[in-house]
């Protein structure tokens, strides 16, 4: 498996609407396998292949982490097909967004279709922690970010700081 390298806001590829995957083969299993390599190396909960720069309806979340067992999760072509009506805040963070964090209101609890990592069709019931990785990652999958949930003064904040950040990583290298 192999590490890869998370894309940082802002970056227009984080925008992009991520393409159906029409056969889960052993590519589609290994970039998945590569993702979960990934998330857990940057110590997250989800993460999109689009946050590699790879527009493939691809996602892994692990949020069984915090007991020490790994339960991880590989959704190909996941979809929201319902949500509760109740909804909750969250500090919500993100790996394209490093030690950024922002309240998000989300549904409680959500349904999802997806396909498992051998093709199979799965429906997956979600709630707590689960039911946001999961919204968060759909959503990156449609071009969306955890910061377009803010309003649009938080969001240029959270932006300005992203910027700052990327400087001094750069400033930091050279």
């Amino acid at each position: 498996m192999t590490v890869m390298t998370v894309i940082h806001a802002p970056d227009p590829r984080l925008q992009v609407v991520s393409e159906a995957v029409g056969c889960v083969d052993d590519d589609v299993r290994r970039l998945a396998d590569d993702l979960l390599e990934t998330m857990y190396a940057e110590k997250g909960l989800g993460l999109s292949a689009i946050q590699v720069g790879i527009p493939r309806r691809i996602i892994v979340v692990d949020v069984a982490r915090s007991d020490g067992a790994l339960q991880p999760l590989k959704l190909v072509n996941p979809a929201v097909t319902g949500s509760s009506q109740e909804r909750v805040e969250f500090d919500e963070g993100c790996l394209s967004f490093p030690e950024l964090f922002a309240l998000v209101e989300r549904p409680a609890s959500v349904d999802i279709t997806y396909l498992d990592e051998n093709g199979a069709g799965r429906e997956l019931h979600a709630d707590g922690l689960l039911a946001r990785c999961l919204q968060h990652e759909i959503d990156h999958l449609d071009g969306i970010l955890f910061v377009d949930h803010l309003s649009a003064l938080r969001r240029r904040l959270i932006l300005r700081k992203m910027i700052k950040w990327k400087k001094a990583r750069l400033r930091d290298i050279a």
